[in-house]
């Protein structure tokens, strides 16, 4: 057919140039077998801890798991492992490079993968040249949330105890104001206790006491004031101890020292590295070169089509 284009099909062309694909794929997946090993690619070593949060209760819409997420992504968390293990010379990062910070934050996030599971547990893979660092790593920024957990309940206890103790403290005063009052009122009318005053008196007017009379006026004068006052005292006293047990409660969480991880997969140093996957790299280099030697080639058969016909 004069619309058909003069050249050869796929298989022709193959069988033709067979010899030739063949040594150029298997050099080419001989080089990427070199140009993958360690002495061309540092390997890197995969440590995974799996862990649901505890003991801490979501802010607003987010879940718990949502909520470990985003404290174990926090910079205090990624500053203090950066320190802990200097991934500045792990990651051979100068310092002092202008932008020595935005690379190594996309360095740590390269190579430590935090992230939800289905199954709302929290995944930590940790991915370094040293399988025991990347174990430890993995178990530090478990360590280092369950601290930063910790001292966020602190410090919100420690406003509500210091709230309770300066109620409490108020509340004490209110009592001894209110004891030293009724005191008055015994030491100057022989009113401390309504109900003993009231049985002094009959006493009195049995046994023919001339007070008696006094003591019944003072009764009548200043009685009421005194069952006000013991009544002020106890309903102080029980807002007292009311506010004393909230207080103890939250003191024992202040000094409490829990955690707030539940780990279900533990990291290990791995004995296998997960990068680079030579046989990946192999077959990659192989039927990369296999595709570009056919295209070169069919440009080299067809190269009349795009080169216009001398007159």
């Amino acid at each position: 057919m004069d619309n058909n284009f003069n050249n050869l099909s796929l298989v022709q062309l193959i069988f033709k140039w067979k010899w030739h694909i063949l040594i150029i794929t298997l050099v080419a997946a001989l080089c990427g077998a070199i140009f993958s090993s360690s002495k061309f690619i540092t390997p890197l070593y995969k440590s995974e801890a799996i862990a649901y949060p505890a003991n801490i209760s979501p802010y607003s819409d987010e879940s718990e798991t949502e909520q470990m997420l985003q404290i174990i992504n926090s910079q205090s968390i990624v500053d203090s492992i950066i320190e802990k293990y200097d991934l500045w010379t792990d990651y051979k990062i100068d310092r002092n490079y202008q932008y020595a910070k935005t690379y190594m934050m996309l360095e740590y996030h390269d190579k430590i993968k935090i992230s939800k599971t289905p199954y709302e547990a929290v995944s930590i893979v940790v991915n370094d040249k040293d399988p025991f660092v990347a174990c430890n790593i993995a178990k530090d920024i478990l360590k280092f949330y369950d601290k930063k957990v910790a001292q966020l309940h602190r410090d919100k206890v420690a406003e509500v105890v210091n709230m309770y103790a300066r109620q409490l403290e108020m509340k004490q005063q209110d009592i001894d104001n209110l004891k030293q009052q009724l005191a008055n009122l015994g030491t100057n009318y022989g009113m401390a206790n309504y109900v003993g005053q009231s049985r002094e008196i009959t006493r009195a007017y049995l046994s023919g006491s001339t007070r008696a009379n006094e003591l019944m006026q003072n009764l009548e004068q200043y009685g009421p004031e005194a069952i006000d006052l013991e009544n002020k005292i106890i309903a102080e006293a029980t807002t007292y101890v009311d506010v004393k047990l909230d207080y103890e409660q939250n003191l024992r969480f202040y000094y409490s020292d829990l955690t707030y991880s539940n780990i279900v997969t533990e990291p290990y140093p791995a004995d296998k590295k997960s990068y680079p996957v030579r046989w990946v790299v192999v077959a990659l280099c192989g039927l990369g070169a296999f595709l570009l030697t056919i295209l070169v080639l069919f440009i080299i058969e067809n190269r009349k089509r795009f080169v216009p016909a001398e007159k």
